[in-house]
């Protein structure tokens, strides 16, 4: 646009007029480093030109957004000051795990997101990401042995491109098949569960997640692989 400076342009990025989920990190990332960023990726692009590698690609855009979303301070990146989680009674191989994630998936043709934000497509979702930010969470249940054909994904946070592709990328039901076949883990629950982690998260720890936990138990989840999306 007429004017607009390059901080406005990659502000537009993260749900403004441009919104691009794959490359809202550099608005997280600062001025600076984002323009050093879009520096290397032109570059980057004319040597796939010559070379047809797209490898650095890949590479440079994981590390872009390592670099913007990780703490900047080494010494406590990723260190807690306690840990919340129950140590483990018994081996893995002797337990049912269940998984659970904030990726989004649902069952195609089933209810999959807060019945106050209507029927938003992916694209409308982006437009709305402050509705989804106050709603309450909304959980999916889905059988384990559902093909990923029958498999859908709405979650407005994040570039589902690969999710859709792909449901191991953030739902890995067939990685947890497989533990369970070769003994990794004693036995895999024959439902997972999804929801849009885009929500309230003041009602999703005080209200939902002990709900949601006290489910998963009355289903003899004895541990949970959890991922965050």
């Amino acid at each position: 646009m007429p004017g607009e400076t390059f901080k406005e342009y990659i502000d537009s990025l993260s749900y403004g007029s441009r919104t691009d989920l794959l490359f809202k990190f550099l608005k997280n990332a600062g001025e600076e480093p984002a323009e050093q960023f879009v520096q290397t990726l032109l570059r980057e692009l004319g040597e796939v030109v010559d070379t047809g590698d797209l490898s650095h690609l890949f590479n440079l855009i994981y590390e872009g957004q390592l670099a913007a979303y990780s703490p900047p301070d080494e010494e406590t990146r990723w260190k807690y000051d306690d840990g919340p989680f129950t140590p483990l009674p018994k081996p893995l191989s002797e337990m049912r795990v269940g998984l659970l994630t904030s990726s989004g998936h649902y069952v195609e043709g089933e209810p999959h997101a807060p019945p106050e934000l209507g029927e938003y497509t992916q694209e409308e979702g982006t437009k709305h990401i402050g509705e989804y930010g106050r709603a309450k969470p909304f959980l999916s249940a889905v059988p384990v042995d559902l093909p990923q054909e029958k498999l859908g994904v709405h979650q407005p946070g994040y570039d589902i491109r690969a999710a859709q592709k792909d449901r191991n990328t953030v739902m890995p039901i067939d990685r947890m098949q497989e533990m369970a076949a070769e003994g990794v883990i004693g036995e895999f629950a024959e439902t997972a569960y999804s929801f849009i982690g885009l929500t309230s998260q003041i009602r999703l720890t005080r209200e939902d997640a002990p709900q949601w936990a006290e489910r998963v138990k009355s289903e003899g989840w004895e541990a949970a692989v959890l991922v965050p999306v």
